[in-house]
């Protein structure tokens, strides 16, 4: 019998950089988790404000994240350096932190939020071109997919710590903001200190990576990753949302982020096998089954108001979300050149930073005119559009990886 199964044989194997970039995902999470698990409770209970401006803020701070990534991305390219950019988007992050802990009026809770998406748009194309960077090829699903695993635990740990202290402290918001940025600097220090990036092979002059010329070796197969990814995010808006159906259960009001913990902890456990599958099977399958998985969980929670039936929804949500954001990752790393690996992701999180500001408007429109229940309805009806154009559009493109 083996010494060891070849589940641990492909985790021993995985770069030390990726795990370290992992736990730096990992730390961040904990920390914006902590207060996002929040923030649409704090916004409709404390400062009044409507389902509506939520999604519309949601939306905003998403596709500033997303749109961000399109410059961060190529400049990584240009310098041929992707850690500094990665350094300055979490410190960042970090350090918006104290400003939902103050913040007296919505105008300072939408600054905040922006500045925190800004500080994810700078660091997320070169930390993903990075990972592309360190895995070797033949490894790089299961790379992804351990960092996305690694980040989704500080997803679920987070809006647990809120919940605790929500319930230590008589629902204070701002104490719990405040504990939240100690995971934030701890984040900082740990990429400082912990990844070393890898020396580049000599080239040629760097020039402009969205130069007419570049922009044309980006691949048809390519741009349909592109657009499979964005119609996702049109079929699946802002968390937010999640929350706020949870807000019309019987659940109590401090528990109301266990959701999210629901949701993550599924999401975690399912994104490194997933993403270790993808290195084995058809990513089009498997993007396809994520699509119906996410049709279940959008009927699920649109048909009804009980916790158990809300919660059942939300896990299946998160395992949607664990075989799919990692495969649609090392798709754009398949699909383009090494050179241009920063600049791909950018183009990848512009089109779905635009669809996840649609998104989250049309879902915030839809709640307040028609009910909660037709923004699920709407995810599900977004899901099965996506989900024919995967199976019909991809034929397109020939035998390629992506089928």
């Amino acid at each position: 019998m083996p010494a060891s199964s070849p589940s641990s044989s492909t985790l021993s194997q995985i770069p030390r950089g990726i795990w370290v970039l992992g736990f730096v995902s990992l730390l961040m999470d904990i920390s914006s988790e902590m207060i996002h698990s929040l923030l649409p409770l704090f916004l409709v209970t404390s400062l009044g404000v409507s389902v509506v401006v939520v999604g519309l803020l949601e939306g905003l701070a998403e596709a500033t994240a997303l749109i961000t990534k399109v410059f961060s991305g190529t400049l990584s390219d240009w310098l041929g350096k992707r850690k500094g950019l990665a350094v300055l988007g979490y410190a960042l992050g970090a350090f918006t932190k104290p400003l939902f802990a103050i913040a007296s009026s919505t105008s300072m809770i939408f600054s905040a939020r922006l500045l925190d998406r800004l500080g994810k748009g700078i660091r997320g194309a070169p930390r993903d071109a990075l990972i592309a960077d360190i895995a070797p090829p033949a490894l790089r699903g299961a790379a992804f997919g351990l960092r996305q695993s690694l980040d989704t635990v500080g997803a679920f740990v987070g809006p647990l710590l809120a919940v605790g202290l929500m319930l230590l402290w008589a629902n204070d918001f701002r104490a719990v903001f405040w504990v939240a940025v100690i995971p934030g600097v701890l984040a900082v220090l740990l990429l400082i200190f912990g990844v070393r990036e890898p020396t580049a092979a000599p080239t040629a002059p760097r020039r402009n990576p969205i130069r007419r010329e570049n922009l044309k070796r980006l691949s048809p197969a390519y741009w349909w990753v592109v657009g499979i990814g964005a119609v996702f995010t049109l079929a699946r808006f802002s968390e937010a949302f999640l929350v706020l159906r949870a807000e019309q259960s019987d659940i109590p009001l401090a528990l109301v982020p266990l959701v999210m913990v629901a949701m993550n902890v599924v999401y975690s456990a399912c994104a490194y096998p997933f993403g270790k599958l993808s290195d084995r099977i058809s990513h089009r399958s498997l993007l396809a089954l994520g699509l119906v998985v996410l049709i279940v969980a959008d009927l699920l929670i649109a048909s009804s108001t009980h916790w158990a039936v809300l919660l059942a929804g939300v896990a299946i949500w998160g395992v949607h979300l664990g075989m799919t954001q990692g495969l649609l990752a090392t798709m754009v790393a398949d699909t383009a050149p090494v050179d241009l690996r920063g600049t791909a992701y950018g183009f990848f999180n512009l089109c779905s930073g635009i669809a996840m500001l649609i998104a989250s408007v049309v879902a915030g429109l839809l709640w307040e005119a028609f009910g909660a229940a037709s923004t699920f309805h709407a995810g599900a009806v977004f899901a099965a559009l996506a989900l024919i154009g995967l199976l019909f559009g991809v034929k397109t493109l020939g035998a390629s990886r992506v089928a």
